[in-house]
């Protein structure tokens, strides 16, 4: 998105299961703070960052999704226009990271599949209690072309090195995607503003999941129903909250 002062607004999702630290990086990434208090999410949450990126004011739009069942359906809405997803973990819960394929199914589901992906191993710093490798995390990665980082939102370890991987990343897509339409051809190589990606390429190879047919069960379609009000409802909120966060 671009405003007339040719400012950029890209919207980045936190997603993962419950408890493994998505608030809490999102609030040290964007205030610099950290809450050993911080209570489950419900529904979704958002925050707001500036960047400076070659002359470019970038806004951050960060939202922190529940990861809990109940509130799956009230979540999926929140992916609608995302440029970068970010799918935690805890390297202390083994159950956590064996639940990424579901997210990784989940997005294939709602996202686009150009969309900028990266796996997050949270809460590093707690060593002695690891129960997911970080060579299993960093192969499944490099399996699901995906970038990969361990942080720690307790003591802020490349909290703002993955965020800004991440951002920097999609700042590169967007202008390669505009010079393209001007015909102006590929940009140089990243510099020291714009940090390389290791060996990962970002982009996912999950396929785009067809919608199911007509014919479901009356249960389904009500369900379904269901389903669309509360997305309805919830992008009309995120609409106002938007509003609010590009206007500040």
């Amino acid at each position: 998105m671009i405003d007339s002062g040719h400012n950029l607004l890209f919207k980045i999702v936190l997603i993962g299961d419950s408890g493994v630290g998505k608030s809490n990086l999102m609030i040290r990434y964007t205030v610099g703070e950290f809450n050993l208090e911080s209570q489950s999410t419900i529904g979704v949450e958002f925050m707001c960052k500036v960047l400076k990126i070659e002359s470019q004011n970038v806004k951050l739009q960060i939202w922190d999704t529940a990861g809990q069942e109940r509130f799956r359906s009230i979540s999926r809405s929140i992916y609608h226009g995302a440029k970068g997803i970010m799918i935690v973990y805890d390297i202390t819960n083994q159950q956590s990271f064996d639940d990424v394929p579901t997210w990784i199914n989940e997005l294939s589901r709602h996202v686009n599949p150009d969309t900028t992906v990266m796996l997050v191993g949270n809460k590093a710093d707690l060593e002695h209690l690891r129960q997911v490798p970080r060579e299993t995390a960093e192969a499944y990665a490099r399996e699901q072309h995906m970038a990969f980082m361990e942080t720690s939102a307790l003591d802020s370890s490349n909290v703002d090195v993955a965020f800004d991987r991440l951002v920097y990343h999609i700042f590169d897509m967007h202008r390669e995607l505009v010079i393209f339409g001007l015909g102006l051809g590929l940009p140089g190589p990243p510099g020291p503003s714009r940090p390389l990606l290791d060996f990962i390429t970002l982009k996912p190879t999950y396929p785009l999941v067809k919608a199911s047919g007509c014919c479901g069960s009356k249960k389904q379609k009500q369900e379904q129903e269901q389903e669309q009000k509360q997305e309805q409802e919830q992008e009309q909120k995120q609409k106002q909250k938007q509003k609010w966060c590009f206007s500040n």
